[in-house]
């Protein structure tokens, strides 16, 4: 069965020609979920065969511009192919307010429902959705602003376990989340600085990539991916060995890439 996800961007606030803004959908057994809609995601989906239309489930992390201001665009562009089916956005509260204000402000109207969801900052795990393919979680990350990791998970098939893919951007370095990523199959973490930046990443609550090793090991995860790069890295070999380090099973996301959630350990 196919669970893997495909980066639409992978970079930090700042978007360069290689990283665009945060953006990537999940497929999980032909269900798409679109994780984060920072600036150009319809563009990005485009280039990389993601069609717009079959996206019924948004999730966005938080609302900082890089992570959601793709999400007019997308939307309006849904209306002029012709969109009828709802759209389901799951995201810290604000949402609504901003888009409609965005809508009014602009004239523009859909000919679909939007179906907010709006997350309060609680302490613990929230069942969001679930259908006969997966179930999808949040649980509080440590941002600047209210924040959201979303772990999907499979439901499993037959004598197959369950695979669980965890996306967390963006987050200071904390072990809260832990218990909630315990043993994921692909946790994709952002490492927004290397070692050398240590004390701007706390100061912003980003974390290094070291950082993010650190919290893929303790959370005994199989695969760790790097994500939220910042544009000072034209080549993130550094990122990528400091984290390898720590963690050697890890990878580092580029646009376009596709990354598959495997079954348990990797040989």
């Amino acid at each position: 069965m196919n669970f893997y996800t495909t980066i639409l961007g992978s970079g930090a606030a700042l978007p360069t020609v290689a990283r665009h803004c945060s953006g990537q959908v999940v497929n999980i057994n032909g269900y798409r979920i679109l994780l984060d809609c920072g600036e150009n995601t319809q563009t990005q989906m485009r280039i990389y065969h993601q069609k717009m239309q079959s996206m019924a489930t948004i999730c966005i992390t938080h609302l900082h511009g890089d992570h959601f201001f793709g999400l007019p665009g997308l939307l309006s562009s849904m209306h002029l192919c012709g969109r009828k089916n709802p759209v389901d956005i799951y995201a810290p509260e604000g949402i609504a307010n901003a888009m409609t204000t965005f809508m009014q402000a602009a004239g523009s109207h859909l000919d679909f429902e939007l179906r907010y969801h709006e997350l309060s900052h609680t302490e613990g795990s929230q069942l969001l959705f679930e259908n006969q393919l997966c179930r999808i979680f949040a649980f509080p990350l440590v941002h600047s602003v209210p924040t959201y990791g979303y772990l999907i998970e499979e439901k499993p098939r037959g004598k197959n376990p369950a695979r669980r893919y965890a996306y967390c951007s963006d987050t200071g370095y904390t072990e809260s989340f832990l218990p909630h990523i315990h043993q994921v199959d692909l946790l994709c973490l952002e490492s927004t600085f290397d070692n050398t930046f240590a004390s701007v990443a706390a100061e912003k609550l980003h974390c290094t990539a070291a950082q993010a090793a650190t919290l893929a090991l303790k959370a005994e995860a199989q695969q760790l991916l790097l994500t939220h790069i910042s544009a000072r890295y034209k080549e993130p070999d550094k990122l990528l060995s400091e984290a390898q380090a720590i963690f050697p099973n890890t990878l580092i996301a580029a646009d376009g890439g596709t990354y598959e959630v495997h079954y348990g350990k990797l040989n």
